[in-house]
């Protein structure tokens, strides 16, 4: 058994297409707008997991959005071999970063707002 598809909350899913593959870097899985369907891949590995930007339509999922947000803590961990590149890259292209990769006893870490109401960890081993 292995994760085909995992999703998380985003406020628009549009909007998040627009940000995962435009700054982000990952590629087109399915996009559906009139839906509000979108679902991204890695462009590494693109048989690999999918992403599913998942509208946070009901009051249970904005709520928690929100709060899992206000709480600094990350929905889902994204892993590069270069955390440093990766960073200055996507800080040029303005994503907005809570602080500078740190080394854990896990690796290099930093968090990143997506733009669409999550904190995404960056992490290199």
């Amino acid at each position: 058994m292995k994760i085909a598809l995992t999703s998380i909350f985003v406020d628009d899913p549009l909007k998040a297409f627009k940000i995962y593959t435009e700054k982000l870097g990952f590629v087109k899985q399915m996009y559906v707008p009139e839906a509000q369907l979108a679902i991204v891949v890695s462009p590494e590995d693109p048989d690999g997991t999918a992403l599913l930007l998942e509208p946070n339509g009901n009051p249970i999922a904005k709520n928690y959005q929100e709060q899992v947000f206000a709480a600094g803590i990350p929905v889902i961990v994204f892993s590069t071999k270069d955390i440093q590149a990766e960073y200055n890259k996507l800080s040029q292209m303005g994503v907005v970063f809570r602080g500078q990769p740190t080394s854990t006893e896990w690796g290099i870490q930093v968090l990143f707002e997506d733009g669409c109401g999550n904190l995404i960890q960056l992490h290199q081993k």
